[in-house]
């Protein structure tokens, strides 16, 4: 069976998209990928980042995992993006990342690639599936194949996020779940497995 290759690519303010990152990239290793978790570059000043401990420490506790590089995507046979919300929306720093892509979609290198996503947000109704729709928008751009958890595991009817894993923190004051890093796991798995029917032997 091919062994796909799967970039887990996310931003992470304060630690909890970190965490369903790493939650996933469980999920596809134990489904037999070959995984590289990768975030994305800060782009806030320090002046920002300082304002919020929280924040700061996590941007210093994660300093040794590696930038996400066009190459990354290139590698992968299925990439999974990460982000916290920003106004319902797709937070700047992966923007940024995803927009330095255009050489790669020019050349055909995005296409047929499988995607998928997961988001953290701040409320219950603070645009979850928001974010995921905007960040799957570039999937029909990409000419990806997009791959969502949907309701197709029974830990999905316990959290209820079709569209990929998501995490609603309180402002702060919630962590992560462990049914939530279970569904995480599933993404990951599930994304491997699509993957794996897609890839081209020998990937």
């Amino acid at each position: 069976m091919t062994q796909p290759k799967v970039a887990v690519i996310y931003y992470s303010s304060t630690g909890n998209v970190h965490t369903l990152a790493e939650s996933v990239a469980e999920g596809a290793e134990a489904a037999g990928a070959r995984v590289r978790i990768r975030r994305v570059r800060e782009l806030a000043p320090d002046a920002a980042i300082d304002s919020n401990p929280a924040w700061r420490a996590h941007l210093d506790a994660t300093a040794d995992v590696p930038e996400a590089t066009p190459e990354d995507i290139r590698w992968a046979d299925a990439v999974i993006f990460g982000t916290p919300t920003r106004y319902g929306n797709v937070a700047a720093q992966l923007k940024q990342f995803i927009d330095s892509l255009g050489g790669e979609w020019a050349k055909g290198q995005l296409q047929d690639k499988v995607y998928s996503g997961f988001v953290s947000t701040g409320t219950a109704h603070g645009g979850r599936e928001s974010t995921l729709l905007a960040l799957y928008n570039t999937v029909h751009h990409f000419g990806g194949i997009l791959v969502t958890p949907g309701y197709t595991d029974p830990i999905q009817y316990e959290v209820g996020t079709p569209y990929g894993p998501s995490h609603t923190d309180g402002q702060g004051t919630i962590p992560v779940s462990e049914e939530t890093k279970k569904s995480a796991q599933f993404a990951g798995r599930r994304v491997t497995e699509v993957a794996a029917k897609l890839a081209p032997a020998g990937s």
